[in-house]
């Protein structure tokens, strides 16, 4: 799962000091929700396609290129409102929830460089940060029964 980033974007990632901004936006939806939560981590709004993303601040992790595990990744939201925690525990700590990375420059805001939409799970919340790690269910290496046939489950077939 590489990152294929435009020219533009590779260059003044690697600049010294750029004159561009790579930004990152974060979208979460939940069936509870009506409208999707937008923010950008920036200073200032942005509208990406179509949609207005609200300048937050967030502290994220991206999943790092390995091909020989399963993408993780990390978000710490500042706990500066009570609509984030009522959500949440509402929500039975945002259970069903999935989060969209996209990452943008902001002087071409139309031309996404990377993509991705993990879900949310193993929240944590204190007075100063919500935290949560962001993945996919690692449904390959889950049971594929509840109940095995052993000597203590089913004694009358040993």
């Amino acid at each position: 799962m590489a990152r294929s980033y435009s020219q533009r974007a590779r260059e003044q990632l690697n600049a010294t000091s750029a004159d561009d901004i790579m930004l990152v936006l974060l979208e979460i939806r939940h069936p509870q929700l009506a409208v999707p939560v937008r923010v950008v981590n920036d200073t200032q709004n942005i509208v990406v396609e179509g949609n207005e993303f609200i300048a937050c601040a967030f502290d994220v992790t991206l999943p790092d290129d390995s091909d020989n595990q399963v993408p993780q990744a990390r978000l710490e939201i500042d706990n500066i409102g009570r609509e984030l925690t009522q959500w949440l525990e509402q929500s039975g700590g945002g259970a069903g929830a999935t989060c969209r990375f996209i990452q943008v420059m902001r002087s071409t805001p139309n031309l996404i460089e990377y993509d991705i939409t993990l879900d949310l799970t193993g929240l944590s919340m204190d007075q100063t940060k919500v935290s949560g790690t962001l993945g996919y269910v690692d449904f390959l290496n889950q049971p594929a029964v509840t109940v095995y046939y052993r000597p203590e489950t089913a004694p009358a077939l040993f």
